[in-house]
């Protein structure tokens, strides 16, 4: 039996949508080649992601989003064969006892699409390649940050794409400070754009662009801002660089999703939290995941009641979790 963990991830935003191939030099000469997408993300322990495989007579799937999770399989195996792979004639059974919810914010599909073919390299002894496994499974097409934290954990910052590029590539990596928790709003209130919508949003986004003075305040931030906080265990300035990234790089998904944010009613809850003197909260990828940087384990657990109570969420609507600075375990169990 085949045992794989892999945290969730959150995504603080885009660092760059430009609306053409190429950026202007200090001359004005569009000579830089642009990149699209980037963002810079964190790897959470909580929900996470724990499933099992094992030999079986025929494929099969039980858990939550145990049909998707055997489609990932299915893509998989039809990658290899169109390579003229020979495909051990070993059916699997994934068991899947915990995952985060999908279409929430939290990078389930990827976490679980490369658990899978994870697990089926592991049981059938193939090379496992971090690249050719996320191209396998069809992920990373935009952001890259959840497959680099599948692999590795920790604090990440991708730097986008340009047209020639398989995979957005990771250019920092952080571990996260140990001390300071985050804690996590997962309303059960309407899922994050995705699926074919998304597709759209992300189409009109990069034809429209957004300014070059928006993605180098993205970037600015990033480097000067995010980066240095979390080498120093600069809380403060942590937190409030976080904020003013989350919220810039939302304002370009306003004619998506109708503002900063993905409803009115996540917008009152990160300036609820705000008001009570946290700095780092924000809404991760496309929502409704609402997170919030805490000092510590004590600071998250106040803040959880306050929100649950402000906003009459259940116990598992708010929550507190640490960052993950390590990659998927997989585990080998003999039956």
């Amino acid at each position: 039996m085949i045992v794989i963990e892999a945290p969730s991830r959150l995504h603080f935003g885009l660092l760059s949508l430009p609306a053409g191939p190429w950026w202007p030099n200090h001359l004005g000469q569009e000579s830089v080649p642009a990149r699209r997408f980037g963002g810079v993300g964190l790897m959470i322990h909580s929900p996470g992601l724990s499933l099992r495989l094992r030999p079986a007579k025929d494929w099969s799937a039980r858990g939550p989003s145990a049909g998707r999770a055997l489609a990932f399989a299915r893509c998989f195996i039809e990658s290899l064969k169109a390579e003229g792979a020979r495909i051990p004639d070993q059916p699997q059974h994934i068991l899947i006892d915990r995952s985060a919810p999908e279409h929430v914010g939290l990078g389930t599909g990827t976490q679980l699409a490369l658990a899978v073919a994870r697990g089926l390299s592991e049981a059938w002894k193939l090379p496992v390649k971090p690249l050719d496994l996320c191209l396998r499974v069809g992920r990373g097409a935009r952001s890259a940050l959840g497959f680099h934290g599948f692999f590795q954990g920790g604090f990440l910052v991708e730097a986008g794409q340009t047209s020639d590029s398989k995979i957005s590539p990771l250019v920092t990596r952080l571990p996260f400070p140990e001390a300071w928790r985050i804690m996590l709003v997962i309303p059960s209130w309407k899922m994050g754009i995705h699926g074919v919508e998304e597709s759209d949003a992300f189409r009109q986004l990069l034809s429209d662009g957004i300014p070059l003075q928006q993605i180098d305040r993205l970037c600015g931030l990033t480097l000067l801002g995010l980066l240095p906080a979390v080498v120093e265990h600069d809380f403060k300035s942590f937190g409030e660089a976080l904020f003013d990234y989350n919220s810039l790089a939302g304002e370009a998904f306003t004619k998506a999703q109708g503002g900063t944010y993905a409803s009115p009613r996540i917008a009152e809850l990160i300036q609820f939290i705000r008001r009570q003197g946290i700095a780092g909260v924000g809404q991760s990828s496309w929502g409704p995941t609402v997170f919030a940087i805490v000092e510590d384990q004590s600071q998250g657990d106040k803040l959880a009641r306050q929100v649950r109570e402000t906003f009459g969420l259940q116990e598992n609507e708010a929550l507190v979790t640490t960052a993950c600075n390590q990659g998927a375990t997989v585990k080998v169990i003999e039956e």
